[in-house]
């Protein structure tokens, strides 16, 4: 069972690791794949470019047993869709492994609005990242589809290959990425919210600095 985990990252921060750490330990994945998105369908489009933000995320988990990027949407054309990322995903791995797509809570709210929604339940397990006794807020939570996808436990998602909800509580840190570039590009230190190794990048490269 792998865990993929989709964002701009831009930059990434400990925000995007810790939560994707936990999940990663709670459901003992045998890999976790960091997915940087090329094109933005729903949000401004990234500030920094595709390599800059691959050379970031390698850096930011260089190290960590079972975390690797995956660069499939960077060397993809057009807008980058979950869906597409998905059917490439199940091309490479086959039918049978389970895939469990880490969201958090906010994306879930919005799951409907998302591009073909039931095909990415078709090719994937939904697991939602939601703060200490959150309950789901979202349209996908009060239809009918829900109730029977709802898993608890690990060994249900290993059962099948996709198709399975599941929540998972992780640490909240409210940190952004818009915030972080807003700093680098007042002269600020965003020292403790990312990884040193991010920030050296930054530093070295100017990322932020000469692109606000």
């Amino acid at each position: 069972m792998i865990g993929v985990l989709g964002g701009t990252f831009d930059p990434i921060h400990n925000g995007h690791l810790r939560a994707a750490l936990d999940v990663h330990q709670a459901l003992a994945f045998s890999e976790l794949r960091f997915i940087p998105l090329n094109l933005a369908v729903h949000r401004p489009q990234p500030q920094a470019g595709a390599a800059e933000r691959r050379a970031m995320v390698d850096a930011a988990i260089a190290g960590e047993p079972g975390l690797r990027v995956d660069d499939r949407e960077l060397s993809r054309p057009g807008g980058s869709f979950t869906v597409d990322t998905l059917i490439s995903l199940r091309a490479e791995l086959g039918p049978r492994l389970p895939i469990c797509l880490l969201v958090g809570g906010d994306a879930f709210s919005g799951f409907f609005d998302w591009h073909r929604p039931y095909d990415i339940l078709d090719l994937a397990h939904l697991v939602v990242m939601q703060r200490p006794a959150a309950s789901p807020q979202s349209d996908l939570a009060r239809s009918a589809v829900f109730e029977r996808r709802v898993v608890t436990q690990r060994a249900e998602l290993e059962q099948v290959a996709a198709g399975r909800i599941c929540f998972e509580t992780v640490t909240q840190l409210d940190i952004s990425s818009t915030r972080i570039r807003r700093m680098l590009a007042a002269g600020q230190s965003p020292r403790y919210l990312l990884p040193d190794a991010v920030i050296e990048i930054i530093d070295r490269e100017s990322y932020y600095a000469t692109r606000n």
